[in-house]
């Protein structure tokens, strides 16, 4: 017991000091998983020796690795990368072989070994999902075209990992036979396993999802088993759990309801990062960790430039504008967090020692925390230098690249009230996008062409989705105060919002906060009377010609044309 109380606060101690350092780097501006990589240092061996790795903070990181990849699954949706698969296909299979002849070059004129040779280089090539889709995201810049190229870049970079995954995972890394071998039995599961992730995306889940979208805790269940089924999967096969938990997110980023899922998941998603990320630094010693810091800055301060160049130079190639090659380049200069994953990895198999796994580790939070700077200043640092790239534009080339502001409206709940404005808000704003956990009718919807995206308004993930900020108008059909609060608070100054509101009290406060319209039932109700009656009175065959109308709407619930 006294072993078991020991362990518990020890982890404990784990956990709250890794959320002040993750707090910290917030405030800062740099990713969080800094601050967890930051508490592994600082209370593990390299500098306090607080704490030392246990059996339960490995398995617990083993599952945050595979929930991180289950996380990046959910949020790499093809249909975002559709019109503009062909050139990424093409910048990412040649970007990969350029950085990864690169992070090899710079490994060998540092003077490694062979093996650490090919470990640093394999692992040096990855974007860092979470850093660029979050702070892109922030931006508003993940529809932008750059945004496009780098989320679909990611998507191919990913699918690459789980292979290389695959590829460390083998007993030895001088046996062709024996690499060749892992890999294969990954691709023929890869293969297996995506024909039943697309027949269950396709014909299982939306069906399945449309039925629990109204309750979070069983979306939250079905989303976790999800995950551990293929888990268990790969597992029960010999392969890397992480392969399992990607292919899981994949297959459920199809669905409408993977925003609202990734929501829901995020909170146990992010505890399992924290302890995954926190780990890796509690493996390191002082020792370790400086065993190779020159290298680490001069390999972060080269690959970051290389990879820019490299980046840029492709897609200029694939025809996009110059912006959209500096901005998109500029968002992907950073060595990922899968460089510590696949070190880590590489570290377990006995393929290289504890000072490799320090200068990835360096060089993860060099690039990470540079790269973010960098990201949220991109357009900033491209009107800089555009004077100097001028001479290497193609003629008749448009500067701008951000995807134009967008007057769409937006309905958040939807019902057979909605249902009838929904004609004369297309016509007016031409795109209307709705915004429901469980809408009764979603298959008129999608039949009708209109953009439903189910899930919880509370959720920033979906008022994002929704493009919220860039409405022209908002409608709310929710009593729920702080729903239209967030509302009034989310879209910007000059557009137009109506709200609703059961209570007169809410519908001044809403008012006040800058609704232009709030709908009351009892006035409305109040308005509609005096005008029948007045109908009524005035011109009984148009008020007939009323009631038939209402009455028809009422028995047939056909929409009003």
């Amino acid at each position: 017991m006294t072993g078991t109380v020991a362990l518990a606060a020890e982890f404990a101690f784990i956990i709250l000091v890794a959320i002040g350092l993750g707090y910290a780097a917030r405030l800062t501006g740099q990713p969080v998983l800094v601050g967890y990589i930051f508490t592994g240092l600082i209370i593990g061996p390299a500098v306090f020796g607080l704490v030392t790795e246990t059996e339960l903070i490995d398995t617990m990181s083993e599952l945050g690795l595979g929930f991180l990849l289950f996380l990046v699954g959910l949020q790499l949706r093809f249909e975002d990368i559709r019109e503009i698969f062909r050139p990424i296909v093409n910048l990412t299979v040649l970007g990969t072989v350029a950085q990864t002849a690169l992070a090899l070059s710079v490994a060998w004129l540092l003077g490694f070994q062979p093996t650490e040779v090919l470990v640093l280089g394999l692992a040096s090539v990855f974007g860092a999902t979470p850093v660029i889709v979050k702070v892109l995201q922030d931006n508003d810049q993940l529809d932008t075209l750059p945004g496009r190229i780098d989320i679909g870049v990611l998507i191919l970079q990913n699918i690459y990992l789980v292979v290389l995954l695959a590829i460390l995972s083998s007993d030895s890394l001088e046996s062709p036979v024996e690499i060749l071998t892992s890999v294969g039995f990954v691709l023929v599961f890869m293969v297996l396993i995506a024909v039943f992730s697309y027949v269950a995306a396709r014909y299982v889940l939306p069906r399945l999802f449309t039925e629990i979208a109204g309750d979070r805790e069983v979306l939250f269940i079905v989303g976790v088993a999800w995950a551990f089924l293929f888990i268990a999967a790969s597992d029960q096969l010999g392969l890397s759990i992480e392969m399992g938990a990607f292919i899981a997110g994949i297959s459920l980023a199809q669905v409408p309801q993977s925003t609202q899922l990734s929501e829901e998941i995020r909170p146990i998603t992010d505890f399992f990062m924290l302890v995954f990320f926190t780990s890796i630094g509690l493996q390191l010693t002082a020792e370790h960790l400086l065993a190779y810091w020159r290298e680490a800055v001069i390999a972060s301060v080269v690959l970051m430039v290389a990879n820019f160049v490299v980046m840029a130079a492709l897609i200029y190639r694939e025809q996009f504008t110059l912006e959209t090659s500096f901005i998109g380049s500029l968002n992907m200069v950073q060595v990922s967090e899968f460089s510590l994953v696949l070190g880590a990895l590489a570290l377990t198999q006995g393929f290289v020692d504890e000072g490799i796994l320090g200068y990835l580790s360096l060089v993860a939070i060099i690039t990470m925390s540079a790269s973010t700077y960098l990201l949220n200043y991109n357009y900033r640092l491209y009107a800089i230098a555009e004077p100097y790239l001028e001479r290497f534009k193609r003629e008749g080339e448009s500067d701008d690249e951000l995807v134009a502001r967008r007057d769409h409206a937006v309905i958040i709940g939807h019902d057979e009230i909605t249902r009838d404005v929904l004609p004369l808000l297309r016509e007016e704003y031409g795109e209307v996008v709705i915004i429901d956990r469980n809408p009764g009718d979603a298959e008129y919807l999608y039949d009708e062409g209109y953009d439903l995206i189910r899930g919880d308004f509370k959720f920033s993930e979906l008022r994002a989705e929704a493009k919220l900020e860039r409405a022209a108008f908002a409608l709310s059909t929710s009593v729920e105060v702080d729903v239209n609060k967030t509302l009034l608070e989310a879209t910007r100054d000059d557009a137009i919002v109506f709200a609703e509101a059961d209570q007169i009290d809410d519908a001044f406060e809403l008012y006040d906060r800058g609704a232009d319209f709030v709908i009351h039932s009892t006035v409305l109700t109040q308005d509609m009377i005096e005008e029948q009656l007045r109908t009524y009175f005035t011109d009984p065959d148009s008020f007939e010609a009323v009631r038939e109308r209402d009455y028809g709407r009422m028995h047939w619930g056909e929409p009003n044309e």
